[in-house]
């Protein structure tokens, strides 16, 4: 199942909405791609999206 904005893990409720929507991004890639445990998913795509946002700040 594909995550979306109306439909995303419960660890993702506390994130700015843009990184939310990154973290979405990101998990569902990391999902199709299948290079990482599948219980290990979200939480990576919380910290890359944490990243992808710090980056952006500069």
């Amino acid at each position: 199942m594909k995550w979306t904005l109306e439909n995303f893990p419960l660890e993702m409720g506390d994130l700015e909405p843009h990184v939310r929507e990154k973290a979405i991004e990101i998990a569902n890639q990391l999902k199709k791609e299948g290079q990482v445990k599948e219980l290990a998913i979200v939480e990576e795509a919380i910290k890359r999206a944490q990243e992808w946002f710090l980056n952006m700040e500069g």
